[in-house]
């Protein structure tokens, strides 16, 4: 019975921790287009990093 003193504030601790981590990542816009995300995830980049298409016509 004693162990209640325990686990009953931790678990409260624990979940106001979780709660105010949750309320951070909601401010933080961890959450805002959603769908964009994973949509931008699929597309090709047609051109690798760090070339250019005006330099490749030149050539």
């Amino acid at each position: 019975m004693n162990i209640l003193l325990i686990l009953i504030p931790v678990s409260i601790i624990l979940g106001a921790f979780g709660l105010c981590a949750f309320l951070w990542t909601l401010r933080s816009g961890q959450y805002d287009d959603a769908k964009g995300s994973a949509a931008r995830m699929l597309l090709d980049d047609d051109e690798p990093d760090g070339e250019d298409p005006k330099d490749q016509e030149r050539s």
